[in-house]
């Protein structure tokens, strides 16, 4: 079972389907019980980094998502990959699950903000499996980005500077699109973090 946690600010019902058109059984849960029964962790989120913050904190999510993360594959969403980092900037300065190492920080550019519709990823240095996904379109709505180092990085994206699109860190993974509203290539892209995580690689 694939569990997608809900903490009030994730579009949880369109991910959940993306699940279910690979064949998963998924449920939106905020029982750290039912996360801890879980194959796969799924955090999604839409909105600013502090709210989320402070809506995981009134759940009392925080240390349980942090140790879960160590136990099994785990997969963060838009706001939900910010929220794998060690602190965010928005809002005033938040601390976040400390999953990966680095920071979230607004956008560095001269183009439009928010960062939104569809983009090209770029895979760093051949990733595999990800290489097949070069030059494919996804689509990205935010304004903040991770700053984190290159070791975690598995594809970017580019919008006046570099932006992370995918990000790893063992069995953690984040991606800061949407990959429920980006087509067959975000499905497929699901597809491969369920396959390789399946071994359940070590945090660094």
């Amino acid at each position: 079972m694939i569990a997608i946690v809900d903490y009030g600010m994730g579009n949880v019902a369109s991910v959940k389907t993306a699940f279910q058109r690979l064949g998963y059984e998924v449920e939106i849960t905020d029982s750290v019980d039912r996360l801890q029964a879980a194959s796969h962790i799924i955090l999604p989120g839409v909105g600013s980094f502090q709210a989320a913050v402070e809506e995981i904190n009134q759940r009392r999510l925080a240390e349980p998502l942090r140790r879960l993360a160590k136990e099994k594959p785990f997969l963060g969403i838009c706001l939900g990959m910010q929220l794998l980092f060690d602190k965010g900037y928005e809002n005033g300065i938040s601390d976040g699950l400390g999953l990966i190492p680095g920071e979230v920080n607004k956008i560095e550019t001269e183009y439009i903000l928010p960062h939104i519709g569809w983009n090209q990823l770029q895979v760093e240095n051949n990733n595999q499996p990800f290489a097949s996904f070069q030059d494919k379109h996804v689509y990205f709505v935010h304004s903040f980005q991770a700053r984190t180092e290159q070791q975690y990085l598995v594809a970017t994206a580019d919008y006046g500077s570099k932006v992370p699109g995918i990000v790893q860190n063992g069995h953690v993974y984040g991606m800061q699109f949407h990959p429920e509203k980006s087509g067959e290539v975000g499905v497929d892209l699901l597809k491969v973090f369920m396959e390789e995580t399946s071994d359940r690689g070590q945090l660094t």
